[in-house]
């Protein structure tokens, strides 16, 4: 799916969202650039695989947050954990690197990726920025929403502490 079909599958599923456009954003020091209206609640995203490329995960995580690889093996019982190649990203999830989003996985037809979300975004606004598989636009939306999008696809969903 690209941005526009994001969007109307949203609409389909009479689920709110607001969009941001902006130019676009590889990484989370250009969006400080940006004036965003929910900023607490943007996403960054990690896509990752094991030592095997037998599993693949996208994690979530609050903007500021930085991810342990090693403590995140640890805490849930993976292999050890790398950086996903970009052919990976384009393969599976239908992405180049920074445009990777939990939004990604609608285009993950085998469910291969299981999806890690930061509990914080649970327990602080409920909601939750990410692209809409398109590194020009941010959509707020429900992380309870999320989730459901997420499910609905098939993929597993993990809310956790990172």
């Amino acid at each position: 799916m690209d941005r526009l079909e994001i969007y109307e599958y949203l609409k389909k599923l009479n689920i709110w969202y607001e969009i941001t456009e902006h130019d676009a954003v590889y990484n989370m020091l250009q969006i400080t650039n940006i004036e965003l209206p929910y900023p607490e609640a943007e996403g960054k995203n990690l896509f990752v695989r094991d030592d095997k490329k037998q599993n693949y995960y996208l994690i979530t995580v609050k903007g500021n947050k930085k991810v342990n690889l090693k403590e995140f093996r640890k805490n849930n019982n993976t292999r050890p954990l790398s950086f996903a190649s970009e052919d990976d990203m384009m393969s599976i999830i239908g992405l180049p690197s920074g445009s990777v989003t939990p939004l990604g996985v609608l285009n993950d037809k085998e469910n291969r990726v299981k999806v890690f979300i930061d509990e914080e975004f649970i327990t602080s606004s409920g909601l939750i920025g990410v692209h809409p598989n398109d590194n020009r636009a941010t959509v707020w939306l429900k992380v309870e929403d999320l989730i459901d999008i997420i499910k609905k696809n098939g993929n597993t969903v993990n809310i956790v502490k990172i």
